[in-house]
């Protein structure tokens, strides 16, 4: 489908990151992009996000190339959304709309459906006017007004009645996470997460230390559905490892509340391996939004490493960092090329060790 992006720039200094991310979601969702428009402004406008000038060279832009849709790199208010798709006479979609459209692509479990579906529809809530704009130039003519807020509240209804049904869905596939986890916490066996930002090489690492032949693949959000797999180390016993969704910033709050159940795999670890893409140059700033996003999901106090993945475009060595206690703080490793694992392995125990797991320590002693 042809797009046309619309990049505003707020004047943040993360802008050009954030605009080249949001072009990487735009052709995960099978976009073609056709033009882009920057707008620059210091705060957004109530009715249009842009400005009026911005906004007429949008749609002559949009006119010019054939866009089908217009792609908005910031997050809309049903209210900004509604006048925009008037001025330009298309769809447009924003941000928060834009990884709710990935996240259905990509989903392949029950349960990851149910979150996508339950968050989408938490999304729309707000914005069904917009569904039926058509009656509001119709100036209440006969046989309109009635039926038309008649079928605005019968949708709501339906909107409503389903979200119940999905929670009530997704409370039960919590229960029977729940009762998975008890069950390996009663084997004795460390639960070990791999977190961090959205294409950093997750589930490549997941592969490389499990051989669990996991979907990866150089995109965003490659991965939604929790997997989970038990390997051998040497020292630790059974290890159960589970690849999780990636984080990105501004991830819409719905979609946090509604993937809480498949992010619980994170909240209730032993042993976080925050996985870094070593050769992002927003390495830093995609680190502080993963701690964030933790903090928001409480699984910040979860000890954690650093797994600095992708030297293999760095020129950085496989090697073990320590801070100034001699904790293990970075480990650096090329999940590609299967370097670094040993030392990842190593510290995956020590760290186990240090965080006093009762089920680590039995393990342990039944392996040596």
């Amino acid at each position: 489908m042809k797009a046309l992006i619309v990049s505003v720039d707020l004047g943040t200094p993360d802008y050009q990151a954030h605009a080249t991310e949001f072009v990487m979601l735009a052709r995960g969702a099978g976009a073609e992009i056709v033009a882009t428009l920057v707008a620059r402004r210091a705060r957004p406008d109530a009715a249009h996000f842009i400005g009026s000038g911005k906004l007429e060279e949008g749609v002559l832009l949009a006119d010019s190339t054939d866009a089908e849709i217009v792609l908005f790199d910031q997050a809309l208010t049903p209210a900004q959304q509604r006048n925009l798709e008037r001025s330009f006479s298309r769809r447009v979609v924003d941000r928060v709309a834009l990884i709710l459209d990935i996240f259905a692509l990509r989903a392949k479990s029950h349960e990851g459906k149910l979150q996508v579906e339950l968050a989408q529809l938490q999304h729309l809530s707000t914005r069904l006017t917009r569904m039926w704009s058509h009656l509001e130039r119709q100036h209440g003519g006969i046989g309109m007004r009635g039926p038309g807020e008649a079928q605005l509240e019968m949708d709501r209804r339906i909107i409503v009645d389903k979200v119940r049904v999905l929670k009530e869905r997704l409370a039960r596939a919590q229960r029977q996470r729940t009762t998975q986890r008890r069950s390996r916490m009663r084997s004795g066996v460390l639960s070990v997460s791999l977190v961090g930002y959205t294409n950093a090489g997750k589930s490549t690492l997941f592969n490389a230390l499990t051989r669990a032949g996991a979907y990866a693949a150089d995109q965003l959000f490659a991965t939604l559905d929790t997997t989970t797999r038990r390997l051998w180390i040497e020292g630790a016993g059974q290890v159960v490892v589970s690849d999780t969704v990636g984080f990105i910033r501004d991830l819409p709050p719905t979609l946090i509340a509604a993937f809480r159940a498949t992010l619980e795999e994170t909240v209730h670890a032993d042993l976080l391996l925050h996985v870094v893409d070593a050769s992002s140059p927003q390495r830093d700033e995609q680190v502080a939004e993963v701690d964030r996003v933790l903090v928001e999901i409480g699984a910040h106090e979860i000890p954690r490493i650093l797994v600095y993945n992708k030297i293999d475009e760095t020129g950085y060595e496989p090697r073990v960092e320590r801070d100034e206690h001699g904790t293990i703080a970075r480990v650096f490793v090329s999940a590609l090329r299967r370097a670094g694992l040993d030392g990842l392995r190593g510290a995956i125990v020590e760290s186990g060790q240090i965080a006093g797991n009762d089920a680590f320590n039995i393990q342990s002693l039944q392996s040596e």
